[in-house]
């Protein structure tokens, strides 16, 4: 049987799927590397680092498998970050990532002096600080030395492609977070290249994600154990990847993730922009567009609060009997740990929690952290109904997707059944169905879904909780306006 290897190139970890073309998962590893923090509210990793756990992932992928059966290599990777190549494809500084928080100048320089109108007329979207454009601007004004150096300008799942087969590519749903691609017409912003003094022969190959890249280089062949035939396929933005693991890929359908950020993704046969811009309109995996509502902080939140604030690491003990208080929690959090993206796009929000009493208790506030990321995905899929869209169910994965009681929080919150695949590996499991049309496994990324995602379990809305949640949001939409200009002040 072929076998295809799909990697979901994360923030604090790679995964690494081996995947049968029947679907099943042959084998399956997790490669960690550090995240730097340089200075306050700033998110950099070193390139290297992915490529070496690349290597030990595949390696360690192909133990005891039959090597010879792997034909093809695709990616789900995080969005935005900035990798810079000199002129000998050598990294020229550290990538800055997706949730760095650094280019508020650049950000607001772009909104309000390029325009938000120009913007969203030039590539469907808004400057959002995690996006790639802004990166460019600081650098520029902050690094010209190495802006100086540039040669290649790429997003990290693409360095991993290049390090394997050689070429330089992009696909077209991970280039639409980099506020330079003209997301309608599926090219480069000539317009957007020339705001940020980008030469266009920076940027890497266009290409549809499940589109071959290459081959492996003879000697990452050898060193893995592969043939050099095997194909290395685009990939896609991890949202993207994500969409298509879970089968989210026909008009209209959502898929939630509860990763370490959070996302409302849904799937579009035609180009849309949302009249505000507080989601973003990008191309989907499957040659087609998807709108997307994108929160910084949400399986994060829970980690945060767990592993550094109560120090526990049993997710599962601290949920424990929370079940009772659902819609009944007067405490609230704010989840904004990084800043927040949509819909507030704004760098300076933080976390907090609101309403405490001498008898508030441990439960409570580990309740409110996970009724604010729910909360915080209701204000996405609010805009999303704003602009006509009808939600009427949606699939989940991430990390946070594994606990019950959060999956059933989501669903009261939205209102909405909400759908748990049978493989929940996500990103990973998305790549290795891309490499799989790539190949000529399937004939396309529907196809592909159709006959090999399922649901194995449903999270139905309980109406009367419903009911107090959606009374509750409205107290919960009201605090960050609240606080804005608090949050501001915190950061002047």
């Amino acid at each position: 049987m072929n076998t295809y290897i799909g990697v979901d190139l994360g923030t604090s970890g790679a995964k690494f799927l081996l995947v049968g073309a029947d679907g099943r998962i042959l084998a399956q590893n997790t490669q960690e590397y550090p995240v730097f923090y340089p200075q306050s509210g700033w998110s950099e990793q070193n390139p290297e680092d992915w490529y070496s756990a690349a290597i030990s992932g595949i390696r360690m992928l192909l133990s005891g498998q039959n090597a010879a059966d792997v034909k093809g290599i695709s990616f789900g990777g995080q969005m935005h970050g900035l990798v810079a190549l000199d002129k000998s494809d050598k990294v020229i500084r550290p990538a800055i990532l997706w949730n760095d928080g650094r280019t508020e100048k650049q950000t607001e320089y772009l909104n309000e002096v390029i325009g938000r109108e120009k913007l969203s007329a030039y590539t469907a979207n808004i400057a959002f600080a995690g996006f790639t454009a802004p990166k460019i601007l600081w650098m520029k004004e902050n690094e010209p030395q190495n802006f100086a150096k540039i040669a290649k300008i790429m997003l990290p799942k693409d360095y991993l492609a290049y390090r394997l087969c050689g070429a330089h590519v992009t696909d077209f749903s991970d280039a639409s977070g980099m506020l330079l691609l003209d997301v309608k017409n599926r090219c480069w912003s000539a317009e957007m290249c020339g705001i940020c003094g980008v030469k266009e022969e920076w940027l890497p190959a266009l290409k549809e994600s499940w589109q071959p890249c290459g081959t492996l280089k003879e000697e990452i062949a050898q060193q893995l154990g592969l043939s050099k035939d095997v194909v290395v396929c685009a990939g896609a933005g991890d949202n993207a990847a994500a969409a298509v693991g879970t089968g989210t890929v026909k008009d209209g359908s959502c898929n939630i993730s509860l990763g370490t950020s959070g996302t409302v993704f849904v799937s579009a046969d035609r180009f849309s922009v949302d009249r505000k811009n507080a989601l973003h309109s990008f191309c989907h995996a499957n040659g087609k567009y998807h709108v997307m509502g994108c929160i910084l902080s949400a399986a994060s939140c829970n980690a945060w609060w767990s592993d550094k604030i109560l120090q526990s690491s049993d997710y599962a003990a601290e949920q424990a009997g929370l079940e009772e208080m659902l819609g009944k929690n007067d405490v609230y959090f704010l989840p904004y740990l990084m800043g927040e993206r949509s819909p507030h796009n704004d760098v300076n929000a933080r976390g907090a929690f609101i309403g405490m009493r001498p008898d508030t208790s441990r439960g409570q506030m580990t309740l409110a952290v996970l009724e604010g990321v729910a909360f915080a995905l209701k204000d996405c899929v609010e805009i999303a109904k704003s602009n006509g869209v009808n939600i009427s169910s949606t699939r989940i994965c991430g990390g946070g997707a594994k606990s019950a009681l959060w999956r059933q929080i989501v669903a009261d919150v939205l209102g909405i059944g909400v759908e748990r695949p049978s493989v929940e590996e996500g990103p990973a499991y998305g790549a290795a169905m891309l490499a799989m049309v790539g190949c000529g496994e399937y004939q396309s990324v529907e196809q592909a879904a159709e006959k090999l995602v399922r649901v194995s379990s449903v999270t139905l809305p309980d109406p009367a909780r419903t009911e107090l949640y959606r009374k509750r949001y409205e107290i919960f939409r009201a605090l960050y306006p609240a606080l804005k200009e608090s949050f501001s002040l915190m950061n002047a």
